[in-house]
């Protein structure tokens, strides 16, 4: 039997990025991580100090150049991805900490300067949904109106409960606040979601898919815990605390939440790669495209695709 899945054009079983990309624009768009000099209101006191319990000491922004400017990590960022794809376009993606987390004036000067730099064609925010204020949402929602735009929300698990034992010192009620703002003002938004957080069961990662799979979420991103050296969680792993997911229950919860979301809903990431360096647990995770082999492989064995056993239409 032939790939059943509408939004394809190779095996994949459901909406990836890549593939979004290629009907958009046509060819090759990668995005450049950058580091906008933001930090979170998890850290300087505002919602909580120390970060959420998993998160590296650069908010997420490991892979980033450590340089000044926007156009050094811009340029250092290309040179890489241009080794692999030489004929790419580029997204600038503000992946740091908290990406709209800062006075609209400074919002509006750092934005404008990704999106002039060279070979761009959009933009790309991570930011907390309690980070995006009106003054934010007008301003985003004015560049999603004139160019492609993506704002990717750290949800992680919608479980209120969780979030407490990350030190998330975000609840599902301010996510919701923050979704619909973008909403209102035609922000298309993603969400994170994070699989393997400790205390949480395979029906809580089905529950957090669910979740999202009900509200205007135009992409999503699934990524695997990592342990990672400095983090309040590899202190917690190192007493025994928790255990991090093993390889194969970690494709079966991937593929039952693939199963539960929109068809049209874009797979932006389905497993992540923590630094080399810092990370602890769990080793397999470093063989990226392991992991997304077997997700393709169970998808065919199920003969199931995205959206198989979603109820909301697309």
């Amino acid at each position: 039997m032939g790939n059943p899945f509408p939004f394809s054009d190779d095996n994949k079983r459901y909406h990836a990025y890549a593939y979004a990309l290629r009907q958009r624009f046509g060819g090759r768009v990668a995005r450049v991580p950058l580091d906008g000099g933001f930090t979170c209101p998890n850290r300087d006191g505002a919602k909580g100090t120390g970060g959420c319990a998993f998160c590296s000491g650069r908010g997420s922004g490991d892979q980033i150049a450590a340089l000044p400017s926007l156009r050094a990590q811009y340029d250092a960022g290309r040179a890489k991805l241009a080794a692999k794809w030489p004929d790419a376009r580029y997204i600038p993606y503000f992946q740091a900490f908290s990406g709209t987390y800062a006075p609209a004036a400074r919002l509006r000067a750092l934005y404008a300067e990704a999106l002039a730099l060279p070979g761009a064609v959009g933009l790309a925010v991570a930011t907390r949904a309690d980070c995006v204020t009106e003054e934010a949402a007008a301003l985003l929602g004015g560049i999603a109106a004139r160019t492609h735009l993506t704002v990717e929300l750290g949800l992680q698990t919608a479980s209120d409960s969780t979030a407490r034992r990350m030190n998330r010192c975000e609840t599902r009620q301010a996510f919701l606040e923050g979704l619909y703002r973008l909403h209102a003002h035609g922000v298309p938004a993603w969400v994170h979601l994070i699989n393997g957080l400790p205390g949480e069961t395979a029906e809580d990662m089905r529950g957090s898919a669910r979740f999202i799979a009900g509200l205007p979420v135009q992409g999503v991103k699934i990524h695997l815990l990592h342990v990672l050296r400095g983090t309040p969680l590899a202190a917690a792993y190192a007493a025994g605390g928790f255990e991090t997911m093993a390889r194969e229950d970690y494709v079966s919860v991937v593929c039952d939440q693939l199963e539960l979301l929109p068809p049209g809903m874009v797979i932006g990431r389905l497993t992540g790669d923590g630094p080399a360096g810092d990370l602890i647990a769990p080793l397999w995770s470093r063989r990226k495209r392991e992991a997304l082999n077997a997700i393709d492989q169970e998808l065919a064995r199920r003969d199931s695709w995205q959206g198989k056993f979603c109820r909301k239409i697309p």
